[in-house]
């Protein structure tokens, strides 16, 4: 829930606090699906779809859309309940992780197995992701 600390001078969710909630979302999906702890490496994209006002619940679905051999891309979206009850997307966002042992080394993760149309648009669009992001590390 957006509360008064939360929210803004227009009485609308910090976008911080909002970016916040998304890098603990995320780091949930990554951990579960790697079984062990994986830290943010990047995010690479947040787009603000629309406000959530103060008093407003805030739902966050994250899911691992695809993984490679240390790493993991994690997909966020935010939603707002509204008074009747209603959710709208209000923001998406697109987080690597790498998992990493007790040391803090970068360690193996399983693949994503994508089971429905969803989840495969998912796992083909985060490649092409990927793909942007390595070409963009290059310069």
């Amino acid at each position: 829930m957006v509360l008064p600390g939360d929210a803004n001078s227009l009485g609308t969710a910090f976008g911080g606090k909002i970016m916040q909630w998304i890098d603990v979302a995320a780091a949930v999906a990554a951990r579960r699906h790697a079984g062990c702890v994986a830290v943010t490496a990047s995010m690479d994209s947040l787009t603000f779809h629309r406000p959530i006002r103060q008093g407003e619940v805030v739902v966050l679905r994250a899911a691992v859309n695809r993984a490679w051999r240390t790493s993991m891309e994690v997909g966020v979206r935010v939603e707002h309940e509204g008074e009747d009850g209603r959710l709208t997307h209000a923001a998406s966002a697109y987080l690597t992780f790498v998992a990493v042992d007790g040391e803090g080394k970068p360690r193996p993760v399983p693949p994503v197995a994508p089971e429905s149309d969803e989840d495969r648009r998912r796992h083909v669009e985060a490649e092409r992701r990927r793909a942007r992001r390595l070409e963009d590390q290059r310069g």
